[in-house]
């Protein structure tokens, strides 16, 4: 790999903008299937996009943009994937903090007993809810989603004050989908999530994209932004993962994004607190604390903890999160408006097209893409 804008090549058929699970996931079938050049360049000094990993100073292995739990129901995305990388499985585990005491997140019966005091049964709980539920029968933002699912205690126990400090905006101005994404169970499976395939890459997604990209037709340029690529520089088509809205220079102003800030402390133990993630929905300035070493399987003397700090978009800041509201889509339309008319320009990914994908969802849609552009160009 190179970070080099003078050893580029001067003819390729691909130029990337982003190296990310898009980006590489393209470059990698692209070359490997069709014997296209490709051309992957990133502003950052790494590959992986914010699914980057490595073991920090300490030797711990940690996630360095927050924690990236894998997860999938598609076998074609973990038969492909498994080309690269062995599997360590995983069953993710998260409590919530509020109250002054953990509890079992997502809701479900063991939640629903700690809420008594005592023991209960799934058909207690299936009649409590039923009473403590809005009928909402088609819910139009993420209030609605929960209260019409749980009611207003849990809601507002677990839900109201988490999504507005994600967010800055309260979950009644939201659409469903981003309280809708969290499981309510009335058993007692406490994963985090439902999917059937649940794992991590076994030495670590770093080590995955290397290994994607280790091919002799790709060749990957860092901290290159790829506007200042020289004007020698030939391909036929662009694949682009970045902003949309910084694609076409802001034309229609700019699109709403969150960013985060990632506060890393080393402690001189196994293990620093009870589960992989704990929530802090109503107390402190941060959403949640991550021990990503819960799940990753090192084995190591020291572990590492993330509190993650939600903050506003702007001059030096990540785009972590596109902004899932009524507002944004609206801006957003007119950026995919002239999007669908780029004839030599493929937009891939959460940032290019303004949508809170998953990092299975994302590799789907680069798979897609592949098969759209190797039908188009029939290579």
């Amino acid at each position: 790999m190179s970070s080099h804008i003078s050893s580029l090549p001067e003819k390729i058929d691909y130029l990337i903008v982003g190296a990310g699970f898009a980006g590489i996931v393209l470059a990698e079938r692209l070359a490997s299937q069709c014997g296209k050049r490709c051309l992957i360049v990133d502003r950052r000094n790494h590959i992986g996009g914010n699914s980057h990993d490595g073991k920090n100073s300490d030797g711990v292995l940690a996630h360095t943009y927050g924690p990236h739990y894998f997860r999938t129901n598609s076998d074609r995305i973990i038969d492909y994937l498994s080309q690269f990388t062995e599997w360590h499985p995983v069953e993710y585990q998260i409590l919530s903090w509020a109250e002054g005491r953990h509890w079992q997140f997502p809701i479900n019966l063991n939640t629903f007993e700690q809420l008594l005091g005592r023991p209960s049964t799934t058909e207690e709980m299936e009649a409590t809810l039923a009473t403590w539920r809005v009928d909402i029968p088609v819910p139009k933002n993420s209030e609605d989603v929960i209260v019409s699912q749980v009611g207003w205690k849990l809601y507002e126990l677990f839900f109201k004050n988490y999504t507005r400090k994600q967010w800055r905006r309260d979950p009644k101005d939201l659409d469903p989908s981003v309280c809708g994404r969290i499981p309510v169970r009335t058993n007692r499976d406490n994963r985090y999530l439902s999917e059937k395939f649940q794992a991590l890459p076994k030495e670590g997604y770093t080590e995955m994209f290397k290994r994607m990209v280790d091919h002799p037709l790709i060749h990957v340029s860092l901290l290159t932004d790829y506007r200042d690529l020289p004007p020698s520089l030939s391909y036929k088509h662009m694949i682009y993962t970045g902003m949309i809205d910084e694609f076409y220079d802001f034309r229609f102003g700019p699109l709403p994004y969150r960013s985060l800030r990632f506060e890393p402390e080393t402690f001189d133990v196994e293990f620093w607190q009870p589960a992989l993630q704990v929530n802090y929905p109503n107390d402190h300035e941060f959403t949640r604390i991550v021990e990503v070493k819960h799940a990753t399987g090192q084995e190591h003397p020291k572990t590492t903890i993330v509190r993650e700090y939600p903050e506003d978009f702007g001059p030096g800041k990540e785009p972590y999160y596109p902004i899932p509201a009524p507002d944004a889509k609206a801006v957003y339309s007119q950026y995919a408006a002239l999007a669908d008319k780029e004839m030599d320009v493929s937009f891939v990914g959460r940032l290019a097209t303004y949508r809170y994908y998953n990092m299975d969802q994302v590799i789907g849609m680069a798979l897609a893409e592949f098969e759209s552009l190797k039908s188009r160009y029939t290579i």
